[in-house]
């Protein structure tokens, strides 16, 4: 039996190596690109003095207020409702997909292909590849972002039903009952609040995301904030980014209390 001392000792030099290997990468990266390290990162302090200078709200911005809080309730609404959606499609698609309460294994297959598929391609990529297709619109953003979520959220939802129904589905079927019978008074009662955990996740992810969308798609508060930007009026876009912080912050302390409530 290995000794504690060595154990430890070969534990070190493995962690040692792989941090080796890490730098190394980062090392051989910024010369293959050219990068300055130095300079890189004696410019971080000069960019965060440029944008607490430029971007510092001013009296004059606030004129900008209805307009921003109008977009961002779009941004909001927009991101809870393709989580919702999202959400309804993927438990779903996830009772099918999980070992648990799937049907067959080819099923199973399928919906973890398209789980993993939906999950792996970045919002940025559906963005653009929904924008040639719908153009600038609200339907764009929605679509990138319900399209994005059903990924997450089918694989999230699949394994909350194995790791908390699994014992109930087994008993409930020694006892004679249907299928249909355990899903709806057994298993989606069981694994509900964790479902309603991962649905107040995402919302509060896509409110972010939706912003990125926005920049994309040309709607909500990311298309304001990109006007504003672009047209140098950098102490509006500094309000847009603050209106923003408040409402991220407000959303996730009324998922914390909810999450407190529901688990």
């Amino acid at each position: 039996m290995q000794s504690p001392t060595n154990f430890l000792k070969h534990k070190g030099w493995h962690q040692t190596a792989i941090i080796a290997i890490i730098g190394g990468t980062y090392i051989f990266a910024s010369w293959i690109l050219s990068f300055d390290n130095l300079a890189g990162f004696t410019a971080i302090p000069r960019a965060f003095a440029w944008l607490g200078v430029n971007f510092k709200p001013t009296a004059s911005s606030t004129e900008f207020l209805p307009k921003i809080w109008q977009k961002l309730l779009q941004t909001v609404l927009l991101a809870i409702s393709s989580t919702v959606v999202a959400s309804a499609i993927s438990i779903f698609v996830a009772l099918l997909g999980s070992k648990v309460t799937g049907i067959n294994g080819t099923v199973q297959t399928i919906v973890r292909g398209i789980a993993s598929f939906f999950r792996n391609i970045p919002l940025v990529a559906w963005s653009m590849i929904l924008l040639f297709s719908f153009k600038q619109s609200d339907f764009t953003g929605f679509l990138a972002l319900l399209l994005l979520s059903i990924g997450y959220l089918i694989r999230a939802f699949m394994e909350i039903i194995e790791d908390e129904a699994s014992e109930t589905m087994l008993a409930l079927k020694a006892t004679g009952a249907s299928y249909f019978q355990v899903i709806f008074q057994a298993v989606l009662p069981q694994i509900l609040p964790s479902i309603l955990s991962w649905i107040l996740y995402m919302i509060e992810n896509n409110v972010r995301d939706a912003t990125l969308v926005g920049i994309l798609t040309g709607t909500g508060i990311g298309f304001i904030f990109d006007v504003y930007f672009k047209s140098f009026r950098y102490d509006a876009a500094g309000m847009t980014v603050l209106a923003i912080i408040i409402v991220v912050i407000a959303l996730e302390t009324i998922s914390n209390q909810i999450r407190r409530v529901i688990l």
